[in-house]
C-alpha cells in the first residue's frame, strides 16, 4: 500500500511507506513536513519517517529543499547526528527515513527543568559542536542550530537533526543565497539575520546562543516579532551571563562571548576551535564541581588527553574526600587563569589572583573611548570599536574620527582599558598601522570623567608601532588610557588615528 497523495497528519497512521515502513503515530509537525514514528517491517525496528505535507509539494523551492535535506544528511555519519536510513517518493510525496531517537528535545528539557547544570550544558555543547565540525568538514553548514533540533536519547546523548535548510558551503543555487533570511530568529547569527552569506561561523554563533539558553533557561533576546529579535542579534550586546548565572566561571563566560561576537572576524574561526576551548572548560568545571554526573561524565571520559590533564585525577567520580575537593578547587583557579589568557577577550567577573611573571601581559576586561573635549556634546568616539584594540588581532582597529587637515580640534582623544584586577604596569605597547603618532599613557584607580582625573605614566611620539613605552609604576590601577595628542600626516586632506592593539605588561 503506497502512501496517500491526499492524506496528512493522523490520517496517515496505519499506511505503509516504501512498502516497508508502517506509520504508527505523529511525533512532530512543521510547516513543511510531518514526522511519524513508524515500524520497519523488514528489520523489525522503530524508525522516524518525515513526510512532506501535500499542500507544500506543489512549491518547487520547498520540494527541492526537502530533497536537499535527504542528500545533505545522507552525507553525514557521526555519533551526534541523526542518521538517514532511506529516502524516496510515492504519489508525488517525498519522504525521508531516519533512525528513531526516543527521548526528548533539548528544548523540552530546558522547558521542564530550567537552567541545566553547568557541566552538563558544556557537555551538550561539545556534542553539538562535534556534530557541526563533522558537517562543516563535509561542506555543509546547518543554518538552523537550535535546541528544538537537538534530540536527547534515553542515555542522554545529544544528536543534531533537521538539515532541512542546510547549505553547501560553495552552493549558489538561489535557495539559500544572500538576501534570504533562514533559520530561527531566537538563535540566528547577525550575518544571517541581515541576509548575508553564512559560513560555519554562523553555526558557531547559534551554538553559543543555545549554550547561553542551557545555562540561563531562556534565550538572550526577545521582541514583539521575529524581525525585532533578529535585529537585537545584529545590534544588541549579549546580556552578561554572569549576571544571569553568577556561578558561571570567567573562562566559560569568555568562551560564550567569543562564540557570539557580532562580527565573524572576532568570533571563533571554526567550530573545531570552539569545541577545543569548551573541552578545556569542561575539565575546569569538573574541577570546580569536584565531580560529574550524567552526560558530562561520559563526555569528560572522551576528552582528549590535553583537556583531561587539566583536571585532577579521578575527578569524574562523584564521591570524593574533603581533601580531594580542595585540590579540585585549587586546580580550578589555575585552569581558569590558563584559559582566560588563551582567549582573545575576557568577560564579566574578576579574574582569580595570581603572582604574574615580570613582563607578562596584564589582560583587559573591558574598554571604552575617552573624549571629554568633544565639540559635539558627546563623550564617545567610535566607542563600539574599542574592543578591537584588545582582541589580539592586528587586523582589527579602533579608529578616531577623521579630522580635516590632520589637526585635532581639541587637546586629545583616546581609549581606555579596564583590567580584571588592580595592577601595576611597567610598560605599554601600541600597535598602529599609521605608525606616526604622538601619544601619552595614563592610569587611574576609577574611571575619570576628565583628563585631570588621570595620572600620566609615560609618552611616546613618531614611529610608536610595537615599541614598549616605559611607564611610571603606580600601584593598584584598574584603568589605563592611550591619549592621542597628534594625528598622522593628512591624506587627501584628512587624518585619523588607528590602534590595532593596546597592551600593558607588569
Amino acid at each position: 500500500m503506497a502512501i496517500s497523495a491526499t492524506h496528512d497528519g493522523p490520517d496517515l497512521i496505519g499506511e505503509i511507506v516504501g512498502d516497508r515502513y508502517k506509520i504508527e503515530e505523529v511525533v512532530g509537525a512543521g510547516g513543511m513536513a510531518t514526522v511519524y514514528k513508524a515500524f520497519d517491517q523488514t528489520l523489525e525496528r522503530a524508525v522516524a519517517v518525515k513526510v512532506m505535507r501535500r499542500e507544500v509539494v506543489k512549491e518547487a523551492d520547498q520540494l527541492e529543499r526537502f530533497r536537499r535535506e535527504a542528500r545533505a544528511a545522507a552525507k553525514l555519519s557521526h555519533a551526534h547526528i541523526v542518521t538517514v536510513i532511506d529516502a524516496g517518493e510515492e504519489n508525488g510525496r517525498p519522504y525521508i527515513v531516519f533512525e528513531y531517537v526516543p527521548g526528548e528535545t533539548l528544548k523540552q528539557r530546558i522547558k521542564s527543568e530550567g537552567p541545566l547544570p553547568i557541566t552538563e550544558s558544556v557537555a551538550y555543547a561539545i556534542e553539538i559542536g562535534s556534530a557541526l565540525v563533522a558537517a562543516h568538514a563535509a561542506g555543509l553548514v546547518h543554518r538552523d542550530v537550535k535546541p528544538q533540533n537537538v534530540l536527547l536519547d534515553t542515555q542522554g546523548h545529544a544528536k543534531v537533526a533537521d538539515f532541512g535548510i542546510a547549505r553547501e558551503l560553495e552552493a549558489s543555487d538561489g535557495l539559500t543565497k544572500t538576501g534570504r533570511v533562514l533559520g530561527t530568529t531566537d538563535y540566528v547569527s547577525p550575518e544571517q539575520a541581515m541576509g548575508e552569506d553564512v559560513t560555519g561561523q554562523s553555526d558557531v554563533y547559534s551554538l553559543g546562543i543555545v549554550l547561553y539558553e542551557m545555562l540561563t533557561g531562556d534565550v538572550p533576546f526577545k521582541g514583539e516579532n521575529h524581525v525585532a529579535v533578529a535585529m537585537k542579534h545584529v545590534k544588541d550586546q549579549l546580556p552578561d551571563i554572569q549576571v544571569k548565572r553568577p556561578e558561571v566561571s570567567n573562562a566559560l563566560a569568555a568562551v560564550i562571548e567569543k562564540m557570539t561576537e557580532k562580527e565573524p572576524v572576532d568570533r571563533y574561526l571554526t567550530a573545531a576551535s570552539a569545541v577545543s576551548d569548551l573541552e578545556d572548560v569542561l575539565a575546569m568545571e569538573s574541577a570546580r564541581a569536584g565531580g560529574l554526573t550524567g552526560e558530562a561524565t561520559i563526555v569528560f571520559d572522551s576528552l582528549p588527553k590535553r583537556s583531561r590533564n587539566l583536571a585532577p585525577s579521578g575527578v569524574s567520580h562523584p564521591t570524593r574526600t574533603k581533601v580531594a575537593w580542595l585540590v579540585a578547587a585549587l586546580a580550578a583557579v589555575g585552569i581558569a587563569l590558563l584559559l582566560i589568557s588563551q582567549l582573545e577577550s575576557g568577560s564579566g567577573g574578576d579574574a582569580p589572583s595570581t603572582k604574574a611573571k615580570t613582563g607578562a601581559v596584564i589582560p583587559f576586561k573591558s574598554t571604552g573611548s575617552f573624549d571629554p573635549f568633544s565639540t559635539g556634546g558627546g563623550n564617545e568616539e567610535h566607542d563600539e570599536e574599542t574592543h578591537n584594540a584588545i582582541d589580539n588581532n592586528v587586523n582589527t582597529d579602533w579608529t578616531t574620527e577623521s579630522y580635516q587637515g590632520g589637526v585635532l580640534n581639541k587637546p586629545g582623544v583616546g581609549m581606555w582599558g579596564r583590567t580584571y584586577k588592580a595592577a601595576t604596569a611597567a610598560t605599554a605597547t601600541v600597535r598602529t598601522p599609521a605608525r606616526s603618532l604622538t601619544l601619552e599613557i595614563y592610569g587611574a584607580k576609577t574611571l575619570p570623567t576628565n583628563l585631570a582625573g588621570w595620572t600620566k605614566l609615560g609618552d611616546s611620539s613618531g614611529d610608536v608601532n610595537g615599541k614598549r613605552i616605559p611607564l611610571e609604576k603606580v600601584p593598584d590601577l584598574r584603568y589605563y588610557l592611550v591619549w592621542i595628542t597628534a594625528l598622522p600626516p593628512a591624506v587627501n586632506g584628512t587624518s585619523k588615528a588607528r590602534i590595532s592593539e593596546f597592551v600593558i605588561r607588569n
